[in-house]
């Protein structure tokens, strides 16, 4: 299925089980089936604060994750719901629901982390859903964020020199919403009504002092404000005032619940469907559903390992599982396309060369729209030697069938010949003459069959020599001929055999220059298509650096107007080293010699003959470029 139109009910994604996480099988094999790109909304929060509610709203439902109404938490591990995106046709909406943050009945409070962290890892939004009203006491129970710093890299090996890992965490962080539930203030501030969003962002300001309490929560503060970039909040009242009907809401009607809760919940649902992006990771990577299931199992073997889930390690692994089988979907289409396109055999070998050459480029296009990450080429250099094996595969193919078809021609246009040497036609005075005329009507009519293909000129000179002995019999024994006449005439056969040859070597010539002008086409198509594709990804990298770039200068100026001139300082570094990481990617084109030197290895290696001299001069000219 390329959506999420026949998942009914919600199913665990990470189970936890005696607080040991387990990816749930049979929720990745719903997974893989999706092709489209996801918005992943992930809730969290503490246990019984209305979250599996809030998410049935998401999906439409009043009934799917489980709602509890008692102390003990419901929801076990983090369950998932794949659903048909309301407003975007071309995208699957995953609503991922977590069990209750502090649970008092958890013996491993570390557990919670690990939640929270696969949510934030997970999902494009992330909403945190609690009580009442963010104060000191809110902040403190959302200290999961400055956590993260601990259970998750960005890279796989970070510089000695960098500030910190979580300097680019920014980067591939999901949206953030605050949900407060039962919202029972006034939106003022200093006498003035306020949005939501301003209640939010006036929360997270930092507070001055060295009190412990005030220290804890402005950490949180500050993680909020640096890793989250794009922010937002919605607060809620009641959904009813009548307590007995809050244990069974699934079960209300729409118009039983308080007005300001429905349109609360519209307003947050709308926001959803309008604004949740598309799950992406670092270098605009689009997530979809096998790619979803992919990292889930990275990360859960990474926690279940003892290790940290590290994001560049996780594309990596997804990296060479998608770019195997974007190997094998480039390949198939090119076998499907030349097996669809050529009919057997082709006039001239030059025919072939062509529908390969225009197979070729449409594989090489799909397998750029399917790898990411192929950093040293290595799957386009397994694409490029599977294409040649298979593009050679046809040749061995046509040149059958030229045979094939040629032979049974000659076979029946030959039939007449065979007869009168059979009867003794020729054994008379005169006969090689008429002999002469025979064979050569056998060749004119051979010349006029159409699409004989590239052994045409091979499988009559089979056939010539196959006619030699015979030939030369029919001379000898030829009466009416002198012993002059004889040389002359064996001379004038020998003169034909040997042009034939030359024209046979022609063609092979000729043959041999359209084969290398094609391994020439397919280096060009390969490094334009490569070329194109890393401008592309610099493009998205440079945008995404910019974006991170701009956050942090907005960041260190907020806290040098809140008065706070040390923290702002702090993050310097971090936006020099940005700074640095951009120029560097805009250098990136300077790799080009370095890409030559790469697919020309893979012409060494893989073809044959005169394409390895190409292939060598290639490399030799890049090792002469800047």
């Amino acid at each position: 299925m390329a959506s999420a139109s026949m998942m009914e009910a919600p199913i665990c994604l990470v189970e936890n089980w005696k607080e040991q996480l387990m990816v749930n099988p049979e929720a990745i094999r719903i997974l893989e089936k999706i092709s489209q790109p996801l918005v992943v909304v992930a809730i969290v929060g503490l246990y019984r604060t209305g979250k599996s509610y809030l998410m049935n709203r998401l999906a439409g439902q009043n009934h799917g994750f489980s709602l509890g109404s008692t102390v003990q938490s419901k929801t076990k591990g983090i369950w998932m719901w794949c659903v048909p995106h309301p407003t975007k046709p071309t995208h699957t909406l995953v609503l991922l629901d977590t069990e209750g943050l502090g649970d008092v009945e958890k013996g491993d409070p570390k557990n919670d982390s690990w939640i929270f962290t696969l949510a934030v890892l997970l999902s494009s939004t992330l909403v945190y859903n609690s009580m009442s009203t963010i104060n000191h006491q809110a902040l403190e129970q959302l200290h999961y964020v400055t956590e993260l710093t601990q259970l998750i890299r960005a890279k796989a090996n970070p510089r000695e020199d960098k500030v910190g890992d979580s300097s680019e965490f920014v980067g591939f962080f999901p949206d953030f919403i605050w949900a407060v539930r039962d919202f029972v203030l006034e939106l003022k501030l200093d006498g003035r009504v306020i949005t939501e969003d301003e209640y939010l962002e006036n929360a997270l300001k930092l507070i001055p002092g060295k009190n412990p309490k005030v220290q804890k929560s402005n950490m949180t503060r500050e993680c909020i404000r640096c890793f989250f970039p794009v922010r937002k909040c919605f607060v809620f009242d009641r959904p009813t005032s009548d307590k007995n009907l809050l244990f069974h809401i699934e079960k209300l009607p729409e118009n039983q619940l308080e007005w300001n809760f429905q349109e609360e919940s519209k307003r947050f649902c709308s926001y959803i469907f309008t604004n949740a992006k598309s799950k992406t990771l670092t270098g605009g990577i689009v997530v979809t559903g096998n790619r979803l299931g992919t990292l889930v199992q990275t990360y859960v073997d990474a926690i279940n390992s003892g290790t940290v889930p590290c994001l560049e390690n996780a594309v990596t692994t997804l990296a060479e599982r998608e770019n195997s089988i974007a190997v094998q979907k480039a390949a198939d289409h090119y076998s499907e396309q030349m097996a669809q396109r050529v009919r057997l055999p082709t006039d001239t070998l030059q025919e072939l060369l062509n529908v390969h050459a225009a197979c070729e480029k449409e594989a090489i296009a799909v397998f750029m729209e399917h790898s990411f990450k192929d950093d040293e080429q290595e799957f386009q250099k397994r694409l490029v030697a599977t294409i040649e094996e298979r593009k050679e595969a046809f040749r061995r193919q046509n040149e059958a069938a030229s045979v094939s078809h040629c032979q049974a021609e000659l076979e029946k246009l030959s039939e007449t010949l065979r007869e009168s040497i059979s009867r003794g036609a020729f054994s008379v005075p005169g006969g090689h003459s008429l002999y002469l005329e025979a064979r050569k009507k056998v060749e004119r009519d051979y010349e006029r069959v159409p699409r004989k293909g590239v052994k045409a000129k091979e499988v009559l000179k089979s056939f010539l020599q196959s006619q030699a002995t015979m030939e030369n019999s029919i001379l000898q024994s030829d009466k009416a001929l002198t012993d002059g006449e004889r040389a002359i005439a064996a001379e004038r056969t020998k003169k034909e055999v040997a042009e034939k040859e030359r024209e046979l070597l022609r063609q092979k010539q000729k043959e041999q220059e359209q084969v290398m002008e094609a391994q020439e086409r397919s280096f060009r198509e390969n490094i334009a298509k490569l070329q194109e594709k890393m401008e592309e990804e610099k493009q998205k990298l440079l945008k995404e650096q910019e974006r991170m770039l701009e956050h942090k200068l907005k960041v260190q100026q907020e806290l040098l107007i809140e008065g706070f001139r040390e923290k702002s300082d702090m993050l310097n570094n971090e936006i020099s080293q940005l700074r640095e990481e951009m120029e560097r990617t805009r250098k990136k084109s300077s790799l080009f010699g370095h890409i030559l030197s790469t697919i020309g290895d893979a012409f060494i290696m893989i073809l044959p003959g005169a394409g390895k001299i190409w292939g060598a001069g290639l490399k030799v000219l890049s090792s002469l470029m800047p």
